[in-house]
């Protein structure tokens, strides 16, 4: 098999997102949409590849960082301009090489390989196009081919007669070619057109006058070669790519109260006996253990979630948040980078941040961990099985014994020892029939007002 590379163009401007951030930049499902196209590339073991880029190349190269070589487009004269700016950095690379678009983020990995597997076949093609049959074919070039997928002509909308607009056999745009190919036909290409531009699926055409094969692959899903141009199309993605995760997860055994309220991250790992409830949203880092449950309304990010355990409902889980098996969070609870140990619990109204709770203890409602003091953060530690009254406030650093009591309302600056019961107070003052005589003195003078 011969190796290949992977050029992905993304130097346009992407004017109509109207955005500071670069076009493929806008993530999906949290993740950059030429992330996600990057990664199913990555599953093939491309040999080399190389990002095109234009405007906003700082920030892209930012982004990719060392995962891919880039190349300058500039100025910008059309796809087949642009795939011949990575000509340069593929110098002496004789496989195949594969053109994708970054703005084009789910075409599957087994997609890409048919389209190796075809360029590989008995038949030598100078350069194999991925197809698509949309519901509605509306302005899209056509492939002509037969049934064997050999095609005779590559023609833009404006350009094909009745009869080839007929066909709804539609290009997609991405294409693969053998390397020497590739750069011998682009050299071919003219500009002798509307926009003067050199279009990429022109060197079929050629490839074809020279009685050369080409061969069109179709993809079964058509919305795999989506593209995105507008945030419009970019909250289509989003909602295309929920979707089928929700069914992914109910495949894989996940209950799913309200499926179409539930937002999952790409990377959200999720055991079996799970249930989600209504309007649950997921950023990066999620992992949930067989059987736990999550409760309506909370937000989860960053966080491991145990077996058995529970969440919600209006939880807030932050990244490095951990509950451990059993461990139960409840309505307006907040967790960072903090530890639930197995059977703890925090009912309600609660700030856990940089904390420890070790298995079974009890954080009563309206209790919080003052863990910053404007300069830095300080960790709070609480043992097994101690009880944390409502409304205390543990200042950080501190620590709280296995077994101990914090009575309720406490401001607990010191450790406790284990076994210790820490009340933190000021003294109640009693004065019987104080209130009795206010509430007297208050009527009688609203009432002399009304006189008034």
């Amino acid at each position: 098999m011969r190796e290949f590379a992977a050029i992905i163009l993304a130097a346009g401007k992407g004017t109509r997102m109207k955005s500071d951030l670069h076009k493929v930049l806008h993530p999906i499902a949290g993740r950059a949409m030429i992330d996600h196209l990057m990664a199913s590339v990555d599953e093939l073991a491309p040999a080399r590849k190389v990002v095109v880029v234009g405007a906003g190349r700082e920030q892209l190269e930012t982004a990719l960082g060392d995962r891919a070589a880039t190349c300058l487009q500039e100025p910008q004269l059309g796809t087949g301009h642009a795939v011949q700016q990575a000509q340069a950095q593929l110098e002496g690379f004789e496989g195949d090489v594969l053109v994708m678009y970054g703005d084009v983020p789910f075409v599957r990995p087994a997609t890409m390989q048919a389209m190796l597997d075809r360029l590989r076949g008995d038949d030598a093609p100078a350069a194999v196009v991925l197809g698509f049959e949309p519901d509605e074919a509306l302005q899209y070039g056509r492939v002509i081919a037969d049934g064997e997928g050999r095609i005779s002509k590559m023609v833009e909308f404006k350009d094909a007669s009745e009869e080839e607009r007929a066909c709804r056999l539609c290009n997609s745009g991405l294409m693969a070619a053998r390397a020497s190919d590739l750069w011998a036909l682009l050299d071919r290409v003219g500009n002798d057109n509307a926009q003067g531009e050199y279009y990429l699926p022109d060197i079929v055409n050629i490839a074809i006058g020279d009685g050369r094969t080409c061969a069109a692959v179709t993809t079964d899903t058509p919305d795999e070669v989506a593209g995105i141009n507008s945030r419009a199309e970019l909250a289509a993605a989003e909602r295309q790519w929920q979707e089928y995760r929700r069914e992914e997860a109910m495949a894989e055994g996940v209950s799913l109260k309200a499926p179409e309220t539930v937002f999952f991250s790409w990377d959200t790992e999720i055991g079996r006996d799970v249930t989600i409830e209504p309007n649950v949203v997921f950023g990066p880092g999620v992992k949930i253990d067989d059987g736990a449950h999550i409760k309506a309304f909370s937000h989860i990010e960053g966080a491991t979630i145990g077996r058995e355990a529970q969440v919600g409902p209006f939880a807030r889980l932050r990244p490095g948040a951990v509950m451990e098996e059993g461990a139960f969070v409840g309505n307006f609870v907040e967790m960072k980078k903090a530890v639930l140990g197995p059977g703890a619990k925090a009912s309600h109204l609660s700030y856990l941040g940089d904390t420890t709770v070790g298995a079974n203890a009890n954080i009563g409602a309206g209790t919080i961990t003052c863990n910053y003091d404007g300069y830095f953060k300080y960790k709070t530690e609480i043992g097994e099985r101690a009880f944390i009254g409502s409304n205390s406030a543990l200042i950080a650093p501190v620590k709280i014994g296995a077994d101990a009591i914090v009575a309720a309302g406490s401001a607990v600056s010191r450790d406790v020892a284990p076994g210790e019961l820490r009340m933190v107070r000021g003294e109640q003052l009693v004065k019987p029939g104080w209130a009795d005589r206010f509430h007297d003195t208050m009527k009688k003078k609203k009432a002399a007002e009304k006189k008034g």
